[in-house]
């Protein structure tokens, strides 16, 4: 078998270029630019808790031992805490960390939707414009049937474009939409993992009790 004779140019750009120009129509400008951020954020460095509490020990040791009043923010170059702990620091209470980290988990999770929404409806379109490919290729069979060459071609594009389809669906789509959601699910149990430890560990100094907020169980 040879491999190159499953390229086509023409086949592509119908396939390739038709449900991205759908996408974008159905799912709007802004969604499909959430997704190439969320495909492109596949590649970057994991979220690691043991890093994020690692970063945080500073800022925590410092805060048990002076209290929150005579504490300075300590930026860690993470958006999420860095804004989760000043607004600890600002408030004196575990309410306005548990608030910032809710706000930005909303967010977090409102996007990754967003994106694997969107990346799902691109695999359900690749293979309608397989078929249309398929459809495109079939209108240009010869009249007479006595072309053969041109018969070969119009066949030819009819099975590649559907493959096309197929694969784009499969193998592209459907399975970025599915990392995007694993790799959002388990940054946002690391995430958690963080603020569950990081409000055990300033409670004391806080005007709320640990027991206000499930991180107590690490005090098991």
């Amino acid at each position: 078998m040879n491999p190159f004779a499953l390229l086509d140019a023409q086949s592509a750009a119908i396939v390739v270029g038709g449900t991205l120009l759908a996408t974008v129509l159905r799912c709007g400008v802004s969604d499909v630019a959430a997704s190439v951020r969320a495909v492109a954020g596949l590649g970057r460095r994991r979220f690691r808790s043991e890093q994020a509490r690692a970063d945080l020990s500073s800022q925590v040791r410092e805060i048990c031992a002076d209290g929150l009043l005579r504490a300075h923010p300590r930026p860690i170059g993470d958006r999420e805490f860095d804004d989760a702990t000043g607004a600890l620091i600002e408030q004196r209470s575990l309410k306005g960390l548990l608030d910032r980290h809710e706000a930005h988990k909303a967010g977090r999770l409102a996007v990754a939707e967003v994106a694997a929404r969107t990346l799902a409806q691109a695999a359900e379109l690749a293979p309608v414009f397989g078929l249309a490919g398929t459809l495109t290729a079939l209108s240009q069979l010869p009249a007479n049937g006595l072309d053969h060459g041109a018969l070969n071609g119009a066949i030819s594009m009819a099975v590649i474009t559907t493959l096309y389809g197929l694969l784009l669906a499969n193998f592209v789509f459907a399975p970025l939409s599915r990392m995007v959601e694993r790799r959002e699910e388990a940054e946002e149990r690391e995430r958690q993992d963080v603020i569950d430890w990081l409000a055990w560990q300033v409670s004391p100094v806080c005007r709320e009790p640990s027991s206000a907020h499930p991180a107590q169980r690490f005090a098991a």
